[in-house]
């Protein structure tokens, strides 16, 4: 049913918006890993709602709890099971929406598919799903610096028609990242993609934007050709977020507009390795790894949600109006860098994984 994602190092999730709780069943952890509630909750509460003025209001502290899996704090190597209660649904608020079809929303489809559907905040399309795959991705990402020194750094790098300059190597460091409530390390342009925020709310509106995710410190050779490429379930993962609707690696779409001579990455000898002059390729050539960091955008979309007055139809097929109302998200991407970060953690762990069956496991 859609709720399972990965191969060696997988997770379930359940849970809705304004149930009791929502949790992942982590499945394929190694044993032996150093693991305590803070290395869960410092993710979750980049997530969270209620940071700032440019994130909903909802009142969530996503306080996780460990059930299962882990012991005197290590992992065992046996399913780890997640919970964070909601301690701050309001279903009630829904009430008046159960026969409109919100314009942007998943309640045709699930409608349609189903025959029924939670009419409060979406039910499983919410973005509030999420919480559980951070939760599961801090595990993944405390798993991959640890045991292989991989980092995953992602950021806004756009809001709106608002763009900070690309540079080619460019890495922030996480304090220049959370430094603004926007998550773009570019202070001067994260004034103005904030005020762009502020000024949509008022409006009623909301806005989108892109962003960027860096993955440093792969091997060469991680993904496997033909249908499992890196970027391919990169892709899969990340167009998996609620709210995506673009994604591209490298340079993207952008090297549809260039010559092969300019787009291609010269390889260089640097003495104790090969390695490349640029990485328009976005660290992946064939599907594998290269070594190079593997770099990549996701494009998120305005949120459906917003306080304009918009036409309709209800569950008949009868014309109505529509406004949003309650605690509305202006813009997702503040809160989305964490759930970014968390799928491309799950990717690369399971491939990392996959690699060392493939590859290492016999000595021929």
């Amino acid at each position: 049913m859609g709720n399972t994602f990965g191969k060696l190092f997988s997770i379930t999730t359940w849970g809705e918006s304004h149930g009791p709780a929502l949790g992942v069943v982590i499945d394929g952890c190694p044993p032996g890993l150093p693991l305590q509630v803070t290395d869960i909750q410092s993710a979750l509460d980049r997530r969270r709602p209620g940071q700032s003025s440019i994130t909903s209001p909802r009142a969530e502290a996503d306080q996780v709890e460990i059930l299962s899996g882990v012991f005197e704090g290590r992992t065992l190597g046996t399913p780890i099971g997640l919970l964070i209660r909601n301690r701050d649904a309001r279903p009630a608020d829904y009430a008046a929406l159960q026969q409109v079809f919100r314009p942007g929303h998943a309640d045709f489809t699930y409608a349609a598919k189903y025959g029924a559907n939670l009419p409060s905040g979406g039910g499983r399309a919410s973005a509030r799903e999420t919480v559980a795959r951070v939760a599961a991705g801090a595990i993944a990402a405390k798993c991959l610096k640890l045991g292989a020194g991989v980092d995953v750094i992602a950021y806004v790098e756009a809001v709106h028609t608002l763009e900070m300059q690309r540079l080619e190597g460019f890495l922030p460091t996480r304090e220049a990242i959370e430094a603004t409530p926007i998550r773009c390390p570019d202070i001067v342009m994260a004034g103005k993609m904030i005020a762009a925020i502020e000024a949509a709310k008022t409006q009623g509106d909301s806005v989108g934007g892109i962003i960027l995710c860096d993955i440093r410190g792969l091997p060469i050779g991680l993904g496997s050709p033909v249908f499992d490429r890196l970027e391919a379930d990169l892709a899969k993962a990340m167009l998996s977020i609620p709210s995506t609707k673009g994604f591209e690696v490298g340079e993207g779409f952008a090297a549809a507009r260039r010559l092969g001579s300019e787009n291609n990455d010269v390889f260089e000898n640097l003495g104790e390795a090969i390695s490349f002059k640029t990485n328009h390729a976005g660290g992946v050539l064939g599907g594998l790894s290269t070594g190079a960091p593997v770099q990549f955008r996701v494009a998120f979309k305005p949120p459906s949600t917003i306080a304009k007055l918009q036409a309709t139809v209800d569950r008949s097929g009868a014309p109505v109006t529509f406004s949003g109302t309650g605690r509305l998200d202006p813009c997702v991407l503040p809160r989305a860098v964490p759930i970014v970060e968390a799928m491309a953690a799950l990717v690369v762990l399971d491939h990392y994984m996959l690699h060392s069956a493939h590859i290492k496991a016999f000595n021929f």
